[in-house]
């Protein structure tokens, strides 16, 4: 599905048994998300990015965000014309955001709640 631009939601414990070489002991994810090819993982301690490269994806960088480090975030809702959503979020340090879009598979209104959860901790 993923492949044809229907990002879903990942069952956290299917994500959290796939990507436990990257979780620190004791963490747990509470949600993710795959859009297209990368992953999108909310644990309790921090955001994980998991960007997959090149055509056959083997190569795979991942980006670990505590939560403490986001200044700010915005989401920008699908149209009529345009049916993706966008996820911008602003770290510490840096002017320019990690942006990531969300095809009609997956509810941005609920990535927002997701991540206001974590980062007005």
């Amino acid at each position: 599905m993923g492949l044809f631009g229907n990002a879903h939601t990942v069952d956290p414990v299917s994500a959290q048994r796939d990507y436990a070489r990257l979780l620190g002991q004791g963490e747990q994810v509470h949600a993710a998300f795959l859009l297209i090819r990368d992953t999108i993982l909310f644990t309790d301690r921090r955001l994980v990015l998991v960007d997959k490269q090149g055509l056959t994806g083997k190569k795979v960088e991942y980006h670990s965000v505590p939560y403490r480090s986001i200044t700010h975030f915005s989401v920008e809702t699908a149209g009529h014309f345009d049916l993706d959503a966008e996820l911008k979020i602003w770290i510490s340090g840096s002017s320019t955001p990690i942006e990531k879009t969300f095809t009609k598979g997956v509810d941005i209104y609920e990535v927002q709640a997701i991540l206001t959860q974590f980062v007005a901790r």
